[in-house]
Formats: structure tokens, C-alpha cells, sequence
């Protein structure tokens, strides 16, 4: 089995996240840098693990300058066994996307794992682009993913209940939470890191489609009133002419 999984960076979440030039820059100052949570402990996880069960490779590929190659080296310290870097800075969403599907459409990939979405951006856009670039079914939000041959059978919650899919494959899906634990690297893993294979390519020349005008940090959260609970008349009052959601 051919496993590819794209893994991009996130800032850790306890990050002071501010803004420079006007604005219209995320000041990477002092940022900490992780592996997106999704990717790394739910898509890399598991692809891992339908490795050690059926056999194959698991490849990583971000889109990113060389400051990517310390989350791509975590990666392989998981247990991926190569990885590409795609060298362009990572601009939206359809940018990544077309970059990564050029690169995958001719490697033969039985599965492109992505995770639903990244922590700094929330877009959830990358895993169905992949998709629809290169024409193949995919399964968004899965939480779980098992393979009977050429079939994959997953998971994934919808309103009132769990909608189960069965297709071939190849196929690319996004990977939620409880699609597989989270693997902590060993100091072997660490070590075999340094060795792997970590591809740099050269990034396809596309227009550029979207920009980012500026960024505002959401309003801050206002203060809690506590009401004693022999007062729920109170409370109702509250939320009716204060709150007014009732």
C-alpha cells in the first residue's frame, strides 16, 4: 500500500498569536511551530498503522520554505519513511492543493491522507481540492478507516448519527479526531529521522488567486456572572433581557 499524507505547520496552541505591518502580517516572532495536531496525530498515525498491517510506504509532503524541515523531520522521527517538500511558500488553500495534486497524479498513491483542518486557518478546503484535481472520491471528517483490499470503509459523524462509506481505492479523505492515537517519537525514531530522505522539488508556477487584506484578532470574552442556584428565576430573567437568546 502507497500511503501520501500532507502535513503542514501550525503555531503551538498556546501561542500569543498578534499582527504587524498594519496588520496585514502574522508576526511569526517567538511563535512556536508544531505539526498540524490533525495531520500528525490522526493522518500520519494511521496511515502508519495500515503500513505495519498490509505493508507499503507512507510518504509526507508539505508545501513550504525551509523552515517546514523541522516539523517534516518530526514526521519521519513518527515513522514516515521519506518525505517531499514542495519549495513555495504555502499561499491558500487551492495553491497547496494544485501543488500537491501535480506532484501526486502520476506516484500511484492508494491513499492522500490530510487532516480535516489546520489549527491556525480552519479551512477545511485542502483534502476535497486534492480530490477534485485529481479526480478521485474522497470522504471528508472520517474518525475511523479500515481497508479490505482494493476497499476502504469509513466513519465519519454526521447530524443525528454516523454515516458509514464504502469505495475503492485510490481515494483521498481528511482524518478527525479518534481516527488513531497520538504516537510520541522515540529516541530510534528521533536518530533514523536525520537520514531519511527529505526531497526538496521545485513548485509549479501558478497565478496567484487570493490575498490576505488583513487580520483582526477576535473580541475578547466578556465577564461571567454566576448565579446561586436557588435563584433560577434570576438566570431566566438574564438571559432573556440581557443575553436575549431566550
Amino acid at each position: 500500500m502507497k500511503i501520501l499524507v500532507c502535513v503542514s505547520k501550525s503555531p503551538d496552541t498556546t501561542t500569543k498569536i498578534t499582527f504587524s505591518d498594519n496588520n496585514t502580517k502574522f508576526n511569526e516572532d517567538r511563535v512556536q511551530w508544531i505539526v498540524n495536531p490533525y495531520d500528525e496525530w490522526y493522518s500520519l498515525v494511521r496511515a502508519l498503522e495500515l503500513k505495519e498491517a498490509n505493508g507499503g510506504s507512507v510518504t509526507c509532503i508539505s508545501v513550504g520554505k525551509a523552515d517546514y524541515d523541522p516539523i517534516i523531520r518530526k514526521a519521519l522521527a513518527i515513522g514516515a519513511d521519506d518525505a517531499i517538500r514542495i519549495d513555495a511558500e504555502a499561499n491558500d488553500g487551492i495553491f497547496v492543493s494544485r501543488q500537491i495534486a501535480n506532484y501526486a497524479k502520476d506516484k500511484g498513491y492508494d491513499l492522500i491522507f490530510t487532516g480535516k483542518e489546520t489549527l491556525d486557518y480552519n479551512g477545511y478546503q485542502v483534502g476535497a481540492m486534492i480530490a477534485e484535481l485529481l479526480d478521485l472520491p474522497f470522504v471528508s471528517t472520517a474518525h475511523k478507516l479500515e481497508v479490505n483490499g482494493n476497499v476502504a470503509k469509513l466513519d465519519r459523524e454526521i447530524q443525528g448519527g454516523i454515516e458509514v462509506v464504502e469505495t475503492e481505492m485510490p481515494l483521498v479523505l481528511s482524518a478527525a479526531k479518534d481516527m488513531a492515537e497520538q504516537r510520541i517519537p522515540n529516541m530510534r525514531g528521533i536518530m533514523s529521522a536525520r537520514t531519511k530522505p527529505l526531497e526538496v522539488v521545485s513548485a509549479i508556477d501558478l497565478e496567484k488567486t487570493s490575498e490576505a487584506i488583513s487580520f483582526t484578532l477576535p473580541p475578547e470574552k466578556g465577564s461571567c456572572k454566576y448565579i446561586d442556584p436557588e435563584n433560577a428565576g434570576d438566570l431566566i430573567q438574564m438571559l432573556h433581557n440581557e443575553a436575549k437568546v431566550i
